[in-house]
């Protein structure tokens, strides 16, 4: 059963990093960010699914939008909902910024601070936001995770230790979205014949869905079950059978290579890794399925 909602607030963010899945960016569409009006309604329909536990924040960078994330955090925890935020930490430039920040946060009660830091978000060498949000976080008994991963190298990605559907937490990045783009070249490559599973996805009984402010219910970051502003979550959580879903239904039986034989798209012999043939094909099945393959945000189409 769904037990997290992670909420995409914005596509807007400080940086536009070549790993990000999402394409963010500082020229980012405005309307792919949520009101206080739309997170509430968010929160009412994780009261009636029942199952869920955490309401994460993510983006893009939440913190651009500070206000409307600290109100919607106050709502989720008055509702006894457990919340996360994940955020690149520019705003940890001097620990009288991070106590600024973290006051809210701490009075709120949080859960979880993610801070990622690493070489793709690093202005220079010497820029470690994390360690800064780390020591005022631990005086403040705000628990705070660093989120860190390595560049491209030679480690198939499918042999790192990732539990099925969790979100990537460290390691090698996945080679989708702007990644497929900007970090697929001069890397190890496999044969498409065997990229015929989806090992990183729970897509039957998933743990998590990712929401966006377009409505938008990612069952994997560019996969969609639904659109949450036609029909409530609650329904389309319930009513979701994979079998029956058009995108779904051919990656469970046979990966991206299955996807692209239903649809008889076009592929290449060669790919770095099952995501990064996924994705390839997604982008050009759009015009077959457009409903299910969205937002633009998330296929560089703006």
């Amino acid at each position: 059963m769904i037990s997290q909602l992670h909420i995409l607030l914005t596509y807007s963010c400080t940086k536009a990093c070549n790993h990000c899945f999402v394409y963010s960016s500082p020229e980012a569409d405005s309307k792919g960010t949520f009101s206080l009006q739309q997170l509430d309604e968010v929160i009412e329909q994780a009261k009636i699914i029942g199952s869920i536990e955490w309401i994460y924040f993510e983006g893009g960078e939440p913190f651009l939008f500070y206000p409307i994330m600290i109100d919607a955090i106050r709502l989720a925890k008055k509702n006894r909902f457990k919340v996360g935020i994940v955020t690149n930490g520019y705003w940890a430039t001097s620990e009288e910024n991070v106590r600024y920040f973290l006051k809210d946060l701490n009075d709120l009660e949080i859960d979880d601070l993610s801070v990622s830091d690493d070489c793709f978000h690093m202005t220079n060498e010497n820029d470690h936001p994390s360690i800064l949000v780390e020591k005022i976080g631990k005086e403040l008994g705000i628990p705070v995770n660093t989120l860190s991963l390595n560049k491209p190298d030679d480690i198939p990605v499918e042999d790192i230790e990732i539990k099925k559907g969790e979100p990537i937490i460290g390691g090698n990045i996945r080679i989708r979205g702007r990644a497929a783009e900007t970090l697929s070249h001069n890397l190890p490559i496999k044969d498409s014949i065997f990229l015929n599973s989806c090992g990183h996805e729970e897509l039957i009984n998933p743990m998590r869905v990712h929401l966006d402010a377009y409505g938008y219910v990612h069952i994997c970051q560019g996969i969609n079950i639904g659109n949450m502003w036609e029909k409530p979550l609650s329904n389309i959580l319930k009513n979701y059978n994979p079998v029956d879903h058009p995108i779904v239904a051919p990656l469970l039986k046979g990966g991206p290579l299955e996807l692209a034989k239903t649809y008889q798209i076009p592929y290449k012999e060669q790919f770095v890794e099952t995501c990064h043939m996924c994705y390839t094909i997604r982008k050009d099945l759009r015009s077959y399925h457009p409903e299910y393959l969205q937002p633009n945000q998330m296929y560089n189409d703006q």
